[in-house]
């Protein structure tokens, strides 16, 4: 069967609000395709470069909002993008990115326009948790830079890993900006703990952090760790300190988490926290 489109908007040039006769109201993107369109044309099935569905109604009028603020070439620039990141993913990646970076991208540029910078405080945790999505992430503010002939500051590129993370991980955004809040915090207690500075470039640190990673994946599905009971008496008589940072750690994730550890993560964190002081 073919598809076809009923126009019922045209949100600018390249981008028209349609009726799908299977999957009701939908967003379709090409170049020049609103050109000249009016209400109840009807565009055919090879017509468009993408498609994707708005299920959520709120989402459809965030949408349509956000793109009477946006000129077609930065549209373009930022379909591109995603274009880019879904090749790079090989998975579906959830369509809310459509929304949350066409409006993070939007914003940025206006912050750029008006000689704001905006600090990303959280740029090594991101890199170091998510290195696949820090890399996409690089490349597209490559694309963006070239496209729109800007220089977005370096700190984006953490802020669109984030972005590029949620839609792969299909996580809200908050909850994965938490994550990386959390490492920043737990860096902190490990500092202050243990007097010293952390090398957040260092080969142990980024193990350090991919440890923390899934620790907290456990902590959020209750896997239990067997507990290696000669061990955990080993470390905490060899190296008290490590091992008494482990727990100050232990507590800020329940904290933040709101769920239970279990013991056993304190033998690993406190490995892992004695490679760090001892390189």
């Amino acid at each position: 069967m073919k598809e076809s489109f009923e126009i019922k908007k045209t949100l600018n040039n390249n981008v028209l609000i349609v009726e799908h006769n299977l999957f009701g109201e939908v967003v379709l993107i090409g170049k020049g395709i609103g050109f000249g369109k009016k209400i109840g044309d009807v565009i055919d099935e090879d017509g468009y470069d993408k498609m994707f569905v708005l299920k959520n109604k709120k989402e459809q009028e965030q949408y349509k909002m956000l793109l009477t603020d946006i000129d077609d070439e930065m549209l373009e620039a930022v379909q591109d993008a995603i274009q880019y990141i879904s090749e790079m993913v090989d998975q579906p990646i959830n369509e809310h990115i459509h929304i949350a970076l066409t409006d993070h991208i939007t914003f940025a540029l206006k912050r750029l326009q008006q000689g704001m910078d905006i600090k990303n405080p959280f740029l090594l945790e991101t890199k170091s948790l998510y290195p696949f999505e820090y890399n996409l992430a690089k490349n597209v503010v490559e694309l963006l830079n070239h496209k729109l002939n800007v220089i977005l500051p370096e700190g984006e590129i953490g802020f669109i890993a984030l972005h590029i993370h949620s839609s792969i991980s299909d996580k809200p955004l908050s909850e994965v900006n938490q994550y990386s809040q959390l490492i920043s915090n737990l860096t902190e207690v490990i500092e202050e703990s243990l007097k010293i500075k952390v090398d957040r470039e260092s080969v142990n640190y980024l193990r350090l952090i991919r440890h923390i990673r899934h620790t907290i994946e456990r902590i959020n599905t209750g896997e239990s760790v067997a507990e290696p009971e000669k061990l955990s008496l080993l470390l905490k008589s060899e190296y008290p300190l490590c091992y008494n940072t482990s727990w100050k750690m232990i507590k800020v994730m329940q904290q933040v988490l709101r769920k239970p550890v279990y013991e056993a993560e304190a033998v690993f964190l406190t490995m892992h926290l004695y490679r760090l002081t001892n390189k």
